[in-house]
Formats: C-alpha cells, structure tokens, sequence
C-alpha cells in the first residue's frame, strides 16, 4: 500500500515484528486479558480490588468506559472506574494516580492497565506512521504496604509541552492516527533526558544505578539515544518496540511484563519506567521490581 521495505522500516525504526487485534477485538478485551492475568499473578480476589485505571486512547465508547468493562468481566465489585486518556504516558500516568489514591488511603489494591488498538486508528495510506503501530495491553496491581515497608513506586515527575500539544493526534472522521516526526524526535531527545534524570532524584536512584529502564516504546531511534544521555549505563533496556511496535498506553507496561517474566530485574531492583507522547506529556516515576 505504501512505498517501504523490511529494510527501510528496521533502519529508521528498528521496528521487527507488530501485533494486530482481530476487527471484532476491542480495547476492552484486549485490557480484559491483560487484567486478568496481572490479577491471577497478585493472588488477589476480585473483591479486592477497589479502584480500576484503564490507559488508554483509542476506545470507541465514551460510556460505559473501559475500566468498567473490565471490572464486569473480571466480577470487581464496587470499585472506583476511571478510563486515563494521555496516549502513550497514559499507563505511567495511571500507575501515578493509583499510588496516589493509596498513599491517601482512598484505595487499597489498584488494578492498572494500559491498552490500545492502535491499527483501528492507523492512517495505512501514511508510509510514516503505518510502520510504527501494533495493538496489545499490559496491567499491574498496585497494593499498599505495610508501615514499616518501603513503598515499590516512588514520586512521580509528570508534565507537558502543552505549545507542541498538536505534534501527535488522533482526530478526525474517520478517526487516524498523525504526528509531527521530527518535532517529537526533537523534543524527546533532547528535553527528556532531563527529566528521566529527576525522576531518577526524586526516587533517590542515581542513573548508574538503575537496573532496568522502560521507556515509552517509541521506536529505537528515540529510546536508545535517551537511555544513552540518561547514563544508565548498567540497565537493561527495554526495547519491546522490536517485537510489538508502539502500542501506544500498552508499550511501557507490556515491555516490563516481558523484562520480568524473562527473569532480568533482580527482586528488589530500581527501574525506571518513563512514559511520554501524545499532548505532548511523560510521566516517569523510580519502581523496585516486584
């Protein structure tokens, strides 16, 4: 449909392998798996879980929203339901607010999940963005601790550019995914570099130090240069964009799934997990591997 090549699109992106969700596949189910299998890893009941964040921003409904979905599915009763529409920060955003709602003893076990069908939303005509976009979920339960334990999520640094508010879009009927390229590779590598680093202060993690570092998963072009001026230089870095393109809300929590199922964060270990894109906003916060 578009004038590209394997090769073309693994030098500029390093993009290998994407997921597409079947046409009848919805955001909703597509969070549902995710959910249910971050659920079964917590050893939690349903009943548990007293507040629901879905990341997400390619939902076609506006109500009911997709966290209430996900809580009919899964049988969570009475919970808190709120659906998180930051684009590609959206699951460290959400991540951001569940910590906040237990530390204020608003929740006591959150459900986070980031989920897009970015496909349904691709401009296939578009050779500049049809080589980027994949579709898939990842999800975390959040608990709260003990008083004498150390907390798992430190604070979080969040922001935007709101003046290159309108590099990256989903608008339009029908409804397509766009973006001013070099405009978001300018701002990502030079400005968040910056701010990954005081996320690494606020969490009282010294770069050098971190263990993993999960970024937004962009495309390499963006990641590497970023993780390399961080000065990580002892962190697994995730590069989950090979094998499931940019997936939006989904990338940073389905790249952290694969680093811990894999066995290559230590228990215990700070990793740094930064979220950025659409508005222009991040959202990057210190977490100890579960």
């Amino acid at each position: 449909m578009v004038d590209t090549s394997d090769e073309w699109i693994t030098r500029r992106v390093g993009i290998r392998t994407r997921h597409v969700a079947a046409d009848g596949e919805s955001v909703a189910d597509l969070a549902t798996h995710a959910a249910a299998k971050a659920l079964a890893g917590s050893g939690l009941e349903p009943s548990a879980i007293d507040l629901v964040l879905i990341a997400t921003c390619t939902q076609t409904e506006r109500a009911p929203n997709v966290a209430s979905h996900v809580a009919g599915r899964l049988g969570v009763p009475e919970a808190a339901l709120m659906d998180v529409g930051v684009s590609c920060s959206g699951f460290t955003h959400a991540l951001a607010q569940a910590d906040h709602a237990i530390r204020a003893g608003a929740a006591t076990n959150a459900l986070v999940v980031g989920a897009d069908k970015m496909t349904a939303v691709t401009d296939w005509t578009d050779r500049t963005t049809c080589v980027l976009t994949g579709d898939g979920a990842g999800a975390a339960v959040v608990s709260a601790v003990g008083a004498a334990e150390e907390p798992g999520i430190g604070p979080v640094v969040w922001g935007s550019a709101p003046e290159l508010g309108t590099a990256v879009r989903i608008e339009g009927t029908p409804t397509r995914f766009s973006q001013d390229g070099q405009s978001v590779y300018r701002w990502a590598t030079t400005r968040l570099p910056e701010l990954a680093r005081r996320a690494c202060e606020r969490g009282g993690v010294r770069p050098e130090a971190l263990a993993a570092v999960v970024l937004h998963q962009a495309n390499l072009r963006i990641i590497e240069p970023i993780a390399q001026k961080l000065g990580a230089v002892n962190a697994i870095v995730a590069r989950d964009v090979v094998e499931s393109g940019n997936t939006s809300a989904a990338s940073v929590p389905l790249a952290l799934a694969k680093l811990l199922e894999r066995g290559e964060v230590a228990k215990g270990a700070p990793m740094l997990l930064f979220g950025f894109g659409g508005n222009l906003s991040y959202a990057g916060m210190i977490v100890r591997c579960p």
